[in-house]
């Protein structure tokens, strides 16, 4: 399979980034086509700018994002990788939602429908890589903002076969050694049967 594998977290050494390597042994472990996106290290900005708002009815992206939009056509299986802030996604991964996943791009609105088309149908897999410092009773009171965007928003403008895997390690901040190596073996497993 294509595999698109976006990992948005600023610092090189985190939790994340070993969690990010561990995603991609399990995938050059399952034979897969694997293209990464690193949002901090392109310096992705996340805020839509006034002009292209105001484009935002025009079919397609900003010029400089069109390489997101052409790894999106490309994939079979999109992975992100992330930590969990205040109950969803870093600013920076929801602004390359916001300014990547647009009309043209993600879906369309046929002419006199009120219904969005997907264009993503090719994408057939999501993967949620993520930790929470907190509990899982806490994400679970915050409504699970992170795996609603992912699961019920993204997934919609893609295959309606579109299955889902949600890989999270709760209470990062007091989980012990032994407990993140097997979330990290967790991982790459997950990653190497990816089908």
């Amino acid at each position: 399979m294509n595999v698109l594998v976006v990992y948005c977290h600023p610092v090189a050494e985190s939790f994340v980034a070993a969690c990010r390597d561990r995603v991609l042994a399990g995938l050059a472990a399952g034979g897969h086509a694997v293209r990464l996106t690193d949002l901090y290290a392109d310096g992705f900005e996340p805020a839509m700018s006034l002009a292209e708002r105001a484009a935002h009815a025009d079919p397609g992206v900003a010029p400089e994002l069109q390489r997101y939009a052409d790894d999106l056509a490309w994939a079979h299986a999109l992975v992100l990788v992330y930590p969990t802030w205040f109950g969803g996604q870093p600013a920076m991964l929801k602004g390359w939602i916001d300014r990547v996943w647009v009309a043209g791009v993600a879906w369309e609105l046929p002419e006199g429908k009120s219904v969005l088309r997907p264009l993503l149908t090719n994408v057939r897999r999501i993967v949620v890589v993520t930790t929470h410092g907190s509990p899982k009773y806490v994400n679970a009171l915050q409504g699970e903002g992170g795996k609603r965007t992912a699961f019920r928003s993204i997934r919609l403008m893609c295959s309606k076969r579109t299955r889902t895997t949600w890989c999270a390690l709760y209470g990062l901040d007091r989980a012990s050694a032994a407990r993140r190596e097997q979330f990290l073996e967790r991982v790459e497993r997950t990653l190497r049967k990816l089908r």
